[in-house]
């Protein structure tokens, strides 16, 4: 693992760093978008005044913090992996170019040092599990890697609810950010209900430390919703996810091609109205990200 000499000094200095992955611009977002985004989130870390780390694999390495050519690489070549924890191990040893997901970024990270991590949404259990048994491998690497996660709670595409008690389970708190309701990544409104509410970064990074007393190890979720005006519509959202989840089994697409192949088809059946709504939320979530670094630096 390489961690790039800024993100080392801040590291060594006690200065906030906000780690954050880099999925979404290899397999997220459409191109040239994601790496202009991608510069764009790191931006929104930088004016909380923290430092930015992506976290991606190269030249068989784990690098925590990329420069501008390292962003450029994970956005514009086409071989680059996605790489859950279970498939650094093989990456690394074959030298293959890779992009981390939340399970494997919040893995890096918390070895690495890193208090904090932004992302859009979590994976989580998905529609049919109880036949499928297609859980994300993010939620069990949050039951064992001590960051605080941002994110705009759980992709809308997946079973809000029932990843909701896959947490419990794992003893990962979710904490909803000026709210009382989960958010649904695109929808400010998951339709269900967190089981703590804060209201500032301090009182997290005081429920992070009480947490660190204890010596527990999981994640904790930071759940940031949107403001209702620059959520999604409810109605386009309902019926581009019936056309995307009717097209994903009609074609056979399951596992971890399955998030990335129904996003493919919301961008597409919105217009470029859900691409607007996910780096909206990517960029807030990245900002307060490095307010909550910034509470626990201090």
């Amino acid at each position: 693992m390489r961690i790039a000499d800024e993100v080392a000094s801040a590291l060594a200095d006690g200065r906030p760093v906000v780690a954050l992955e880099s999925t979404i611009l290899a397999h997220g977002l459409p191109r040239p978008e994601n790496l202009r985004v991608g510069r764009e989130i790191e931006a929104a870390v930088r004016d909380e005044g923290a430092v930015p780390a992506t976290i991606a694999v190269l030249d068989g390495e784990v690098r925590v913090g990329l420069d501008d050519a390292g962003l450029r690489e994970i956005a514009e070549r086409d071989d680059v992996l996605k790489l859950g924890v279970r498939d650094l191990g093989p990456a690394l040893v074959r030298r293959a170019p890779g992009a981390t997901t939340v399970a494997s970024t919040a893995t890096i990270a918390a070895r690495a040092g890193i208090s904090a991590f932004a992302t859009g949404g979590l994976g989580g259990v998905h529609r049919g599990a109880s036949e499928t048994f297609d859980e994300s491998a993010d939620l069990l690497a949050l039951a064992d890697a001590p960051v605080v996660v941002v994110c705009a709670g759980v992709k809308s595409i997946l079973d809000v609810g029932a990843t909701l008690e896959r947490l419990e389970t794992l003893s990962v708190p979710v904490l909803g950010f000026g709210t009382d309701r989960m958010p649904g990544f695109y929808l400010s409104d998951s339709g269900h209900a967190v089981p703590w509410r804060v209201d500032d970064a301090a009182e997290v990074a005081a429920i992070q430390r009480a947490r660190r007393d204890l010596g527990l190890r999981q994640a904790v979720v930071v759940a940031n919703p949107l403001p209702e005006d620059e959520a999604m519509d409810p109605a386009l959202h309902d019926r581009v996810l019936i056309d995307a989840l009717t097209a994903a089994e009609e074609e056979g697409v399951a596992g971890k091609e399955a998030t990335p192949f129904v996003l493919g088809r919301f961008h597409a059946g919105t217009g470029g109205e859900s691409l607007r709504v996910n780096v909206t939320l990517v960029l807030r979530n990245a900002a307060l990200a490095a307010r909550i670094a910034g509470a626990l630096a201090g």
